[in-house]
C-alpha cells in the first residue's frame, strides 16, 4: 500500500549533520550538512509570517543556521517541500482550514521545480501567493 503524503511527513526518520560528501552548487565536500526531516522543513514553513516570501536557498540556509550546520541538503530539501505541500493539500481535502496547513506558497513559486511536480498543479501556489501579496 502506499503511504499517504502525511504518512510521509509524519515518519520518523534519520536526520542530522553529516559531512557534505562531495561539492555540488553551493555546497562545499566536507562542509556541516543538515539532512532534515520533513516535520523539520514543515515547523519551519509554518513559522514563515503571513504576506512574507523565503525563496529555497534562504530557506536552506535558514534551516542548517538553526540546526548549527553550514548549509542544507538540496536534495532532500527537493522531496520534503513536496511532502509537505502534498500533505497540506490532503488536508484541504479533508476539510481543514487554509490557517490549519503549512503555507508552502511562502517558499514555493512558478519559477520553483518542485511547483511543477505537484499533484494538484501550481495554480492553487499562485492563487495563495496572490492572495498575500507575494509575487508569483
Amino acid at each position: 500500500m502506499v503511504k499517504s503524503w502525511n504518512d510521509r511527513l509524519n515518519t520518523p526518520s534519520s536526520n542530522g549533520i553529516k559531512p557534505t560528501p562531495r561539492t555540488v552548487g553551493d555546497v562545499v565536500e566536507g562542509q556541516p550538512m543538515l539532512v532534515p526531516t520533513a516535520r523539520q522543513v514543515d515547523d519551519f514553513i509554518r513559522s514563515i509570517p503571513k504576506g512574507m516570501a523565503m525563496d529555497v536557498r534562504a530557506l536552506r540556509t535558514a534551516l542548517a543556521i538553526e540546526h548549527g550546520a553550514e548549509v542544507t541538503c538540496p536534495v532532500t530539501i527537493g522531496y520534503h517541500l513536496r511532502t509537505v505541500a502534498e500533505a497540506a493539500n490532503e488536508d484541504l481535502e479533508r476539510g481543514m482550514t487554509l490557517s490549519d496547513i503549512a503555507p508552502f506558497w511562502r517558499v514555493l513559486d512558478a519559477k520553483t521545480p518542485t511547483t511543477g511536480k505537484l499533484s494538484f498543479g501550481a495554480a492553487f501556489v499562485a492563487a495563495q501567493r496572490k492572495r498575500e501579496g507575494l509575487e508569483p
